[in-house]
């Protein structure tokens, strides 16, 4: 059993700090970043993309913002290396090509063959340095693995000075970071800094991974900010992160590691990755932007995005996915309906946003309001009264709007489905408008210069009748005509639209004698008496 087996884990040891400053911290500007979809993404696929749908995704990288793009490892992938080959000629003047390589002699030169041309390039090493890789993997001491980053990091700016048109760039991430001592961390990152004397005006790139998320959040954000304040040559070097998501905190770690000091971010859109996936970039840029921070990147059209990411990549989008699922502005809720209903009355542009229930305007990554409100059987009253007034124009009393409700309560617990704002529209104006009954007006004559008289002229059961009845107006006068075991309870009416020529609305509620029992009726015409008379018309028919 799932409970019998936790003995065979151990939690992380603690970062050894007296004193920390990044819980104090609140972010005020976005990092760096580097989308590593092209190469960490792509090789998690089951079936990687080809080189069409690899440059579609690159297109809509540099269309988002992106400038700085790991697009691949050559040294690895002869597809990968043809790949870099044809980007050195296609390159957009303000990207950034990033490629991996590991400390192999081989992978490093043919990496910088692959490079022969480029204007601009990040050349990424990485060596494991977790204890387990070190015993299990590699074999070697900690010195014997200083030595191999040492090398690697010589060979990488002999083979740059090589190619000096080139505008170079070293990246060295100690993989398994988030599972290594701190202080190995440190020395091994300090060895390859000696190597490549970075400055403040040209610096270097150390990449501290979260290879495998083994720890909580606030764990990752001590190590990054033990990291930069240990570090000799912090003016010199760009603090990056790259965490993953083992866990399910890759977000949130990020977003405390850059509280802790970081300065740069690698992830893939939407977490694409191995295992659980990469940091979300998506997910980060947009809680950045929903404190009010400039990301530089642009998701306003983010169906577009997650088109063009399925279609490339294969792989599918949670209708719950934070920003970009379908559904995750969507309210079934009554209660939440409700709030979110009146949050959007009271809201006007310009203003902060507050409405309930959304962190953020849909409007901002290209959705729009119609689809935050929907109907099912777990809806309310607020939710079927939204959809009916976008649909139709038609805004229901506050008295109307239970009744109404009940009606698609009913309708939706039968179909087992939701109801979009059509369906809504033509249940309402069966049930209200146009209900079954056996009396129909024909027409009507007014007259009294006291009081109100009325003629009515009917079909009921489609014999003809005539009724006539005198009150304080024409519905007064109406219901003496139609005098039966009700009253009227209540009565509204109002325009449809602005403008001379609008149409009127009336509601009008019957109650019988002991208020137990209603019916409301609804009538929709050019004239507002005769609206109002087919209201009632059609309150007595569903009575």
């Amino acid at each position: 059993m799932l409970t019998h087996a936790s003995h065979k884990y151990r939690p992380a040891p603690p970062i050894p700090m007296a004193v920390r400053h990044w819980p104090s911290r609140t972010l005020t500007q976005a990092p760096r970043w580097c989308s590593t979809d092209l190469r960490d993404g792509n090789q998690a696929l089951a079936t990687p993309m080809n080189p069409t749908r690899r440059t579609n995704l690159f297109q809509m990288l540099v269309r988002l913002g992106f400038r700085e793009i790991e697009a691949g490892f050559p040294a690895a992938s002869q597809d990968d290396h043809d790949f870099i080959r044809h980007l050195v000629h296609t390159i957009p003047d303000a990207v950034t090509i990033q490629v991996l390589t590991s400390a192999r002699p081989e992978h490093i030169r043919r990496t910088f063959a692959a490079l022969q041309g480029m204007p601009r390039a990040i050349v990424h090493f990485y060596l494991s340095t977790s204890p387990l890789q070190r015993r299990v993997v590699f074999g070697v001491d900690e010195a014997t693995l200083i030595q191999r980053a040492v090398t690697a990091a010589t060979l990488i700016r002999t083979q740059a000075e090589q190619q000096p048109d080139t505008q170079w760039t070293f990246q060295f991430s100690p993989e398994s970071f988030s599972a290594t001592e701190p202080e190995f961390a440190l020395a091994i990152c300090e060895a390859v800094a000696a190597v490549w004397e970075p400055t403040p005006a040209h610096p270097v790139i150390l990449n501290l991974p979260a290879t495998v998320e083994v720890a909580s959040p606030n764990q990752y954000a001590d190590q990054i900010e033990w990291f930069g304040t240990h570090f000799s040559r912090r003016e010199a070097v760009i603090l990056s992160v790259h965490p993953h998501n083992d866990r399910g905190c890759s977000v949130a770690a990020a977003e405390l590691a850059l509280l802790a000091g970081a300065e740069r971010v690698e992830g893939a859109l939407f977490g694409n990755g191995e295992r659980t996936g990469n940091l979300d970039l998506v997910t980060l840029a947009m809680n950045l932007h929903s404190q009010g921070i400039d990301t530089g990147l642009d998701f306003s059209h983010m169906a577009e995005v997650v088109a063009c990411y399925q279609e490339c990549t294969g792989m599918d989008i949670s209708p719950r996915h934070p920003y970009a699922g379908a559904l995750v502005f969507t309210a079934f809720s009554g209660s939440h309906q409700d709030a979110i209903r009146k949050g959007l009355a009271r809201w006007r542009p310009g203003e902060v946003w507050e409405i309930p229930y959304l962190p953020i305007d849909p409007q901002d990554v290209g959705s729009d309001w119609s689809g935050v409100i929907r109907v099912n059987s777990q809806s309310g009253k607020a939710g079927a009264a939204h959809l009916l007034e976008r649909a139709s124009g038609i805004i229901l009393p506050k008295w109307l709007e239970p009744e109404f409700a009940q009606a698609v309560q009913q309708a939706t617990e039968q179909t087992g489905q939701e109801m979009a704002g059509p369906e809504l529209t033509a249940l309402f104006e069966r049930i209200f408008l146009h209900p079954s009954g056996g009396v129909k007006m024909v027409g009507y004559q007014l007259s009294g210069e006291t009081g109100c008289q009325i003629v009515l002229h009917l079909l009921v059961d489609g014999e003809c009748r005539v009724v006539q009845g005198q009150g304080n107006g024409p519905i007064d006068a109406a219901c003496q005509a139609l005098a039966g075991s009700w009253h009227v309870q209540h009565y509204e009416e109002r325009a449809l639209a602005a403008g001379s020529a609008a149409r009127a609305i009336a509601f009008i509620r019957l109650a019988g004698d002991d208020n137990d029992r209603q019916w409301s009726g609804v009538g929709i015409h050019e004239d507002i008496v005769t609206a109002s008379l087919q209201a009632l018309v059609a309150a007595m028919n569903r009575a």
